[in-house]
């Protein structure tokens, strides 16, 4: 069961009154929490194309709030019948989603939420702002509930006194309450398992250093930070009994992409057999995408790497950068999927087949 203080403790929320959304601007961690509030929609618009909210359910989450915060402070012209609020949170949607067009969570939570008004086409506005309050809490509720049970079954693979090791972020920041990748670590320390955990670095956007281990940190997870070429050596030491990854998509053949250089850990696990888990929703997973060779990935701005938090530039202006966002790691490297419906282990292409038969 979900309370409001579950809720109330995600980096995404609605204000205590419930008119207004909410958010920890992530671009100021870790060296500053800053909750921003908001209830216009430029304002939650340049949040999520600036990155202070990220992570696609998060992102998700925030879409849902935003919908119903900005239905509520809709002016009386717009909210005096049926069609001219239609109108008005059509242009909202929009909006929205062009902040982030790839994002398909973002656009995901705004089209339902505008499928619910065209479900109750001819209701009086008053009444569909009460439906998307409701509406835009459930998908919050199930964001908690799914990360909740990710959580618990990633737990069940972790023994006391585990090394575990974990790549880019993948917790409450990026999604809700424990998180994907993060959530058994987090759920140990709250049941009182002691583990360790190496957080990569996580080059060039340092989310592992700027995020995981502030998120671990400040919940009381013993955690060392590590730059991304140290992974081999702990490995080779024997600190790590296990790592444990996020995902953006995978295959029907559990081909999977993350975060780049998640394959690179992922070689050198198998190498040192550790066994390596990524950990993410149902919804993760699809079965129209054949093997990793069909995942499109995304390049990014060379200057991430240039000039990123960097006082001065640390290449040439002219010199070539090659910035991939993602990358696919192979199925035969991976050791189980950890989902919200059970843990998955090969082989994935037929086990993967009979979990959606289900």
């Amino acid at each position: 069961m979900v309370t409001n203080e579950d809720r109330m403790n995600c980096s995404v929320h609605l204000s205590e009154d419930g008119t207004r959304l909410v958010l920890i601007d992530q671009t100021q961690l870790p060296n500053r929490q800053i909750s921003l509030t908001m209830d216009k929609a430029e304002d939650i618009y340049d949040a999520i194309k600036r990155l202070a909210v990220r992570g696609a359910p998060a992102i998700g989450i925030c879409a849902g709030y935003a919908m119903y915060v900005l239905a509520y402070h809709l002016g009386e012209e717009d909210r005096r019948d049926y069609d001219s609020f239609h109108a008005a949170m059509s242009r909202y949607a929009d909006y929205l989603i062009s902040s982030r067009p790839t994002a398909v969570n973002l656009s995901w939570a705004v089209k339902r939420q505008m499928a619910l008004i065209d479900a109750n086409a001819g209701k009086d506005p008053e009444e569909l702002i009460k439906l998307l309050k409701a509406e835009s809490i459930a998908i919050h509720d199930e964001d908690i509930e799914m990360c909740t049970r990710i959580a618990e079954y990633g737990l069940s693979l972790i023994k006391p006194g585990d090394g575990l090791i974990t790549h880019c972020n993948a917790g409450p920041l990026a999604t809700s309450k424990y998180g994907t990748a993060l959530g058994p670590m987090l759920l140990a320390k709250e049941r009182g398992i002691d583990i360790h955990v190496f957080s990569d670095e996580t080059r060039p956007l340092l989310q592992g250093a700027r995020l995981t281990s502030y998120e671990l940190t400040k919940a009381g997870v013993d955690v060392t930070l590590i730059c991304d070429n140290m992974a081999s050596v702990v490995l080779k030491q024997g600190k790590v009994q296990a790592a444990f990854v996020g995902c953006d998509r995978i295959a029907a053949n559990g081909d999977f992409a993350n975060k780049i250089g998640t394959s690179g850990l992922a070689i050198l696990c198998k190498y040192y057999n550790v066994p390596f888990y990524t950990l993410g929703p149902l919804s993760t997973i699809d079965m129209d995408c054949p093997t990793g060779d069909d995942i499109k990935i995304e390049l990014r701005d060379p200057d991430e790497i240039r000039n990123m938090w960097y006082q001065e530039p640390m290449a040439l202006p002219e010199t070539k950068c090659y910035n991939p966002a993602f990358d696919v790691t192979d199925h035969t490297l991976l050791t189980a999927i950890v989902t919200d419906q059970g843990i998955i282990y090969p082989p994935f292409d037929v086990n993967l087949k009979k979990l959606f038969e289900k």
